[in-house]
Parts: structure tokens; sequence; C-alpha cells
């Protein structure tokens, strides 16, 4: 960018044709060349003169030519002010409103079927890839916990969080456990720790083992030792992915090493889930083009994505990725509103797993 474009703003008349070519390569995939904009009524200039314009747009950073006898593309640059300030505002339809209140608040459901519902949500009305990380077991509450012999000295402990999501782990103990024991240790730690999550039960936990009442009560020690082992760790969050086959009849994935990247995107989860840790810090909905994340770079996606759950806990993040070419005019309200639309769902069934 040359030192007079940084220090000149940008016109209402830049703006407009910012605008229409973002709006078109959008729509068309192609780069888009100043005749095609001149062929407009509305701008009332001739291709030369948007030819200019283009061309002072490109030093500023905001779009950029392919190829030398190519029209313009948008820029990260250009995409991100088209968003944030040019993108006429529009909410999800009422249509659509009431198609996803339906599916995830009238619906009785748990954690677990909430996700998977907003999963195939965000595909359907988006036609794009959804990304959604499932809360890890140490930010939610616990609601019930369960021990079940399995041979030897082996338990398999099923822990189910108040807004119904489960996870399963095998624990070795020292001695064999008999059932009847197993099921003493549920119900005492189920009526003692429901309604806290992992980090408040552990802290209870080493009260419980400073206490003298736990060095003579056999059955507690046990259920402290059992408790210990099984709720002692914060637990990974999962990520699902839906959608795939939906961006592969885009021109972006038209050769075979493109689609290779893209199934490699998701083969690491783990990896996945953190490089979305990681992006989606504060509230609100975020937009990362291209080589703003390792996420988008390889293959100069976009990721738009929100957290769910309060603003002060967020439990998880929720997302779509696809082409930066994305219809960002009814992607943005789309993220947003699933995400308000599934925190309330889990606040409702969280509140009633408080109340069973």
């Amino acid at each position: 960018m040359s030192e007079d474009r940084k220090n000149h703003p940008l016109s209402p008349r830049d703006y407009e044709i910012l605008k229409d070519v973002v709006r078109t390569y959008i729509f068309t995939g192609e780069p888009v060349s100043s005749r095609s904009l001149a062929k407009r009524p509305r701008h009332e200039l001739s291709a030369a003169s948007i030819r200019n314009i283009m061309a002072d747009l490109e030093d500023c950073g905001y779009l950029m030519q392919p190829h030398t006898s190519a029209g313009r593309v948008p820029t990260h640059a250009g995409y991100h002010l088209y968003i944030d300030a040019l993108m006429p505002t529009r909410g999800v339809p009422d249509r659509e409103r009431r198609y996803i209140d339906e599916n995830l608040l009238e619906a009785p459901s748990d954690g677990e079927q909430l996700m998977g519902a907003v999963t195939s949500l965000l595909t359907e009305l988006s036609h794009q890839i959804a990304i959604v990380v499932t809360p890890a077991l140490g930010d939610t509450v616990l609601r019930s916990v369960d021990f079940v012999q399995l041979s030897g000295a082996r338990v398999l402990c099923v822990l189910v969080s108040a807004s119904g999501f489960v996870d399963n782990k095998v624990i070795e103990t020292l001695r064999p456990l008999p059932r009847e024991e197993l099921v003493t240790i549920s119900n005492y730690l189920t009526e003692n720790f429901a309604g806290l999550n992992l980090r408040q039960i552990r802290d209870r936990l080493l009260e419980m083992m400073a206490e003298e009442r736990a060095q003579v009560d056999q059955l507690l020690a046990s259920a402290i030792t059992l408790a210990q082992e099984a709720l002692g760790t914060e637990g990974e969050p999962e990520v699902l992915v839906q959608g795939t086959s939906t961006v592969l009849i885009q021109p972006e994935l038209s050769d075979i090493e493109r689609v290779r990247k893209l199934m490699g995107t998701f083969s690491d989860k783990a990896k996945l889930v953190r490089m979305l840790g990681q992006l989606m810090q504060g509230s609100g909905v975020r937009v990362i083009i291209g080589e703003e994340s390792d996420l988008t770079s390889d293959l100069d996606f976009s990721l738009v994505a929100t957290t769910y759950g309060s603003p002060e806990r967020p439990l998880g993040s929720l997302g779509i990725f696809g082409p930066s070419r994305m219809e960002y005019q009814r992607i943005v309200p789309l993220v947003s509103y699933l995400g308000e639309a599934l925190s309330q769902a889990l606040e409702t069934t969280l509140g009633e797993g408080r109340g069973s």
C-alpha cells in the first residue's frame, strides 16, 4: 500500500465499488472486471474510471489481481471491510428462526442430542461445513455418577452432566469391588456432588481426604478413591464435523490436492479443537479468513464461528467453514442465532437437570 493511499480515506464511491466487487465475486466465483461493473447503471461511471478506482483499492490492499489480464478479487482485508462496514444488516428470516427453534428449543433433548441437531442445522441452512466443539467435562455440572463392575478389579464409570453429556471411563481399583458396594458409592457421590463442576468436586475431595472420618470409614475411603480416579481429569472436548461433501462441488475444490487438504484438516480432531480454542476468545461472532489462521490458510477458506454457553462461562464453539467467498450476509447472522439458540436450549436442559 502506498503512503498516499494509507493516509487517504476511501470515498463513498470507493466503498460502493468495493462492495459491488465483493458481492459479485461471492456470487460468481470469477474475478470481477471494470467493464462488467460499468454496465450497471447505478455507478454512472465509465469502465476506465472504475478501473482506476479498483487500482486504488488494490493499492490499499482491499483487492488483488490474480492474473495480469484478469479482473480483481477481494483480499482478506477487503472481505473484512465489507463485513464490518459495507454488508447490509440482515437477521435470520422468520421461517428459519421458527425451524431452528422447533429443532433446538421446543423438542426435549439432552446435551448430546442438541449438539447433533445444531451440527445438522448448520450444514443444512448454510450448505457449508459445520463444526461444533462440545463442552469438556470439566466445564459442565455433574448430574450423576454410576460405577459398573467389570472383570477383575476394573470398573466402568459413567458420568452424566446436568445438560445431558455422557462420559465413560474405565478405571482400575486396588481390589475387586462387589456390585452392592459400587451402587452405594454411586449413590453417595451423586447425592453429595450433583450440581457441582469438576473443579468444585476436586476441591471438596481434598477437604474430605483431610478429614479424620475418611481415614477410618472404609466405604468413604473407597468412594474418595474412586471419585479421584473418575473425576480427576477435565475430559477432552469433542469436535463434530458435518457437510464436507457439500463443498466438494465448489470450484475452489476442483483439484484433488485441495480435496486432500480439506480431509486432512479434519483428520486430527485434537489439533482442530486446540486451534478453535485459540481462535475463539471473547464473545460474539468471529470471522477468520485465509492466512489469519493455520486452520483456514492452506485452503484459503473462512471460518465464521461463535461460542455458546454464558458470556462468563462459554461451554464450546460452533461455526461454519467454507470457501472465503461464502455469503457472509446470510452466514454471520445464522451463526449468531444458532449460538444463542443452543445456549438457551442448554440452559433449559441444565435447569431441568438440576431440578431432577
